[in-house]
């Protein structure tokens, strides 16, 4: 297992890394300020499993056929940017919400669940991220090298959802805030979901495999 002090390094280091600006995050916030803060819980879930997956497979040497062979990397990366094109282009055409009513169509749980899983897990990043930091918070004379992988990652994914959770209750209070003085408010959160789920795609689409 990892030593206390390393344990709570790598807590802090991912803390300050998951509340910068990234797909999870973006969108999170995003989904929060549309539909509310049990919308971003539950697409959060999914975030956290789709974390979860990413780990076990860096434990199981994911990341290194993913630094060796690019296509793999570029497959699951072109992937994720059509799937995010998809959901942009389902939100922006969506039909709009009648006068009065400050929030978009209510997606069922399950919808958000999946959508936060695909989300993350069309992230390869992310598992570049788990084989270049965890390594340097392992020490094999602590015991076995998986043991400690797999501690770590669930840490990762703790401090990810601590900061995320406080992402998705600001934005949901900021929609909140916005709510009762803005009539137009439902256009307005759907154009900038679409547009936040298009620059994801974008962004991720344009990425390119550092060594």
């Amino acid at each position: 297992m990892p030593t206390l002090p390393a344990a709570l390094t790598f807590a802090s280091v991912a803390f300050l890394m998951a509340l910068s600006p990234g797909p999870n995050l973006l969108y999170l916030a995003s989904r929060s300020i549309c539909q509310g803060k049990q919308a971003g819980f539950a697409s959060l879930a999914g975030v956290c499993t789709g974390m979860l997956i990413y780990m076990l497979a860096t434990a199981a040497g994911l990341s290194t056929l993913f630094m060796a062979v690019p296509l793999a990397y570029d497959v699951v990366r072109c992937t994720g940017a059509a799937y995010l094109l998809w959901l942009a282009y389902k939100a922006f055409t969506g039909r709009a919400p009648e006068l009065g009513t400050a929030q978009l169509r209510a997606e069922p749980p399950s919808t958000l669940f999946r959508t936060g899983f695909f989300t993350c897990l069309f992230n390869p990043k992310l598992v570049i991220t788990y084989g270049s930091l965890l390594p340097q918070f392992i020490e094999p004379a602590n015991g076995h090298v998986l043991g400690q992988t797999v501690a770590l990652g669930l840490i990762q994914i703790g401090a990810a959802a601590t900061a995320h959770s406080c992402v998705i209750v600001l934005a949901a209070g900021v929609s909140g805030f916005l709510t009762t003085r803005v009539k137009s408010l439902a256009a307005l959160q759907r154009y900038l979901l679409s547009t936040v789920l298009a620059g994801l795609a974008l962004r991720l689409a344009l990425d390119r495999r550092h060594a």
